[in-house]
């Protein structure tokens, strides 16, 4: 990310997400994260993987999704990592 660029950028991954809830019914909760210096990460927790695809394609697991407009943030591709919840016992 362009680091004189973070400002913005926060506020157009913020604005971005704010309808996400609305626009993907499986989306459980979500959340932007930042942690200094310069680091932001969106967080998502889906109801089931169908609803996963739905959002991000059938690539989810190895290509982020992008938001137009997106690029002029960055300085370098995205990366995306994905965490599954074990059930309790």
């Amino acid at each position: 990310m362009r680091p004189e660029r973070f400002e913005a950028f926060r506020d157009f991954i913020v604005s971005a997400v704010r309808a996400f809830p609305d626009r993907y019914p499986g989306l459980v909760a979500h959340e932007v994260l930042l942690a200094p210096p310069g680091t932001l990460l969106y967080v998502s927790r889906w109801r089931s993987e169908a609803d996963l695809v739905a959002y991000a394609g059938e690539h989810w697991r190895d290509q982020p999704v992008v938001l137009p407009e997106e690029d002029e943030y960055l300085v370098a591709p995205l990366q995306v990592r994905h965490f599954s919840l074990a059930p309790l016992n």
